[in-house]
């Protein structure tokens, strides 16, 4: 029997570290299993450029020899960037995407009705919740992330 927790808690550290090593962010890793296969899905970023073929090859080279020794069935392994229209799913990536702008809906609506919208990420603080800066009026707001039911990366796209 697997314990899939077990195992992302032993290469976690391993893979924070690999990618630090590298100049990239560790934002997700997930161990599933999918048509009776496990999968170990890993989501790399870059602050300093998109995520290449070769950022994901270099990472993979550098975390194989590590994880075959940690994860004692075997498994596909794969990694990629967060893509474009990411989900945003933890305080981490609120910090990460400082700056892009994102679609957010809420649970419940607050200050005039407002429960869904588009924004750019200012700030986030454990404290005070997520600061935003709303795209129609450029006012700015903050949202308590647990009244956020989706918060999505919402690209801008060059024509």
């Amino acid at each position: 029997m697997i314990n899939k927790k077990d195992i992302l808690n032993k290469i976690t550290p391993v893979l924070e570290k690999v990618a630090h090593q590298l100049g990239l962010v560790l934002l997700e890793i997930n161990f599933v299993k999918e048509s009776g296969k496990w999968h170990l899905k890993i989501y790399i970023y870059s602050q300093d450029h998109q995520i290449t073929h070769k950022d994901c090859e270099d990472y993979t080279n550098n975390i194989s020899e590590y994880l075959d020794q940690l994860i004692p069935v075997h498994y596909y392994l794969e990694v990629s960037s967060p893509g474009t229209e990411r989900k945003l799913k933890s305080p981490l990536e609120y910090n990460v995407f400082k700056g892009e702008n994102v679609d957010i809906k809420l649970k419940q609506p607050i200050e005039e009705n407002l429960k869904v919208f588009m924004a750019k990420i200012i700030e986030y603080n454990p404290e005070t919740g997520l600061k935003v800066q709303l795209t129609d009026t450029d006012k700015i707001i903050e949202i308590n992330p647990k009244n956020i039911s989706q918060i999505k990366l919402k690209p801008e796209y060059k024509i």
